[in-house]
């Protein structure tokens, strides 16, 4: 769904906001929620439900009571209450998904901490509020130059205005705590507004900013992820993969949100396979276990001593020997299990076509000239 501002323009090309998905009525914004409800009706007798979520500025949303039983829809640009004055947002959802919504995030209906939907937007409160979006930017830039020549170890991100002008959120990250007092004073005196300082995580800069990962899709956190939970080194090693920070780390410099998708299919397959600390007891002597291949179920281990030598073996031959070994008994070797793997020779390349050579046209006159040459030096010389 797109804006006004996403428009055409006269000439019939796309004008587009200039906002990078944050546009000045969030009409395109992220964090978009489909109403898979909106074309069912409520049974007899039920009163639809009364609270909405509004969706604010780089998907931050909260959910408000609509005392005025104002007809409300997606979409629609709302004056919400704040403190002090009103903010200005759009609706994101409507109807049942919002209490299924609000149960999910554990906020009850009848808590005093929900505010509630003054009105619809006016022309004029639309007018206020996108002019104060379009001052953020230049603040930034100000903003941070003021930060720099104070030398406070800080970072200012984003800065977001109320709806009504009268007071401009700055968001920041700090791996310290700063004292921003001197700051605070030089900010109201510069931009002559009220200043509120919140400090967010790293994860949570990302999200705000977005950007493009790593497998060359955007940022989960920017476009469908919420909540953010704890991201392990131990995730990494249970899906064998190497330890380089460089890697496994996203743009917040925290370790990627992506490493705990496939964790638990990895921990149900490695179930079956023994512990790799575990030793193999044989006559022929000890064995350590090197490596393991989760997908193909095998593993391989080594002779104490003999460690260029590996041995490949299944997980059920590894269980059965770690079963003898736990009855006291040793098998032979090692050798006896061994599984020979069959790589898949890999097809070449064959010329079907014809076509040996992709400039074979590029010099397309040299062999004529080259014929003509030899006859000239092929004819006889006459003797005066």
């Amino acid at each position: 769904m797109g804006c006004n501002s996403c428009a055409t323009g006269k000439d019939g090309q796309p004008k587009g906001c200039q906002n990078n998905g944050t546009c000045g009525t969030d009409g395109c914004n992220k964090l978009s929620v489909f109403d898979w409800l909106a074309n069912m009706s409520l049974p007899q007798g039920m009163e639809p439900f009364s609270f909405v979520e509004v969706r604010f500025k780089n998907g931050r949303k909260h959910f408000y009571k609509n005392t005025e039983n104002l007809s409300l829809s997606m979409g629609d640009v709302v004056a919400t209450e704040a403190a002090p004055g009103h903010d200005v947002g759009v609706v994101a959802l409507t109807g049942e998904l919002v209490r299924v919504q609000m149960k999910k995030k554990k906020i009850k209906p009848d808590s005093s901490e929900i505010l509630r939907v003054y009105r619809k937007a006016s022309q004029r409160d639309i007018d206020i509020w996108q002019e104060a979006r379009e001052k953020e930017e230049k603040m930034k830039v100000r903003a941070r130059e003021i930060a720099i020549r104070l030398n406070l170890q800080m970072k200012i991100s984003d800065i977001e205005f109320q709806g009504d002008a009268s007071k401009a959120t700055f968001y920041y990250t700090a791996e310290e705590r700063v004292d921003f007092r001197q700051l605070i004073k030089e900010f109201a005196r510069e931009f002559n507004t009220r200043i509120e300082m919140r400090q967010i995580g790293f994860r949570q800069e990302a999200s705000r900013l977005g950007g493009i990962g790593s497998c060359g899709r955007e940022l989960c956190c920017s476009t469908w992820l919420t909540d953010f939970r704890s991201v392990n080194t131990s995730a990494a090693r249970y899906q064998q993969l190497s330890l380089n920070p460089q890697k496994l780390a996203g743009q917040c410099g925290k370790l990627k949100c992506c490493l705990n998708y496939e964790l638990d299919t990895y921990l149900d397959a490695l179930k079956d396979f023994p512990k790799s600390e575990v030793k193999l007891q044989t006559k022929k002597g000890t064995a350590v276990c090197q490596k393991i291949d989760i997908f193909q179920g095998l593993l391989w281990y080594a002779y104490e001593g003999d460690w260029s030598n590996w041995h490949t073996l299944t997980v059920a031959q590894a269980n059965k020997i770690i079963q003898a070994n736990g009855n006291k008994e040793q098998v032979a070797s090692l050798e006896e299990f061994a599984v020979e793997i069959q790589q898949e020779s890999k097809p070449d390349f064959n010329n079907v076509v014809g076509q040996d050579s992709l400039t074979r046209f590029d010099n397309k006159g040299s062999g004529k000239k080259k014929r003509k040459n030899k006859r000239k030096k092929r004819k006889p010389q006459r003797n005066g």
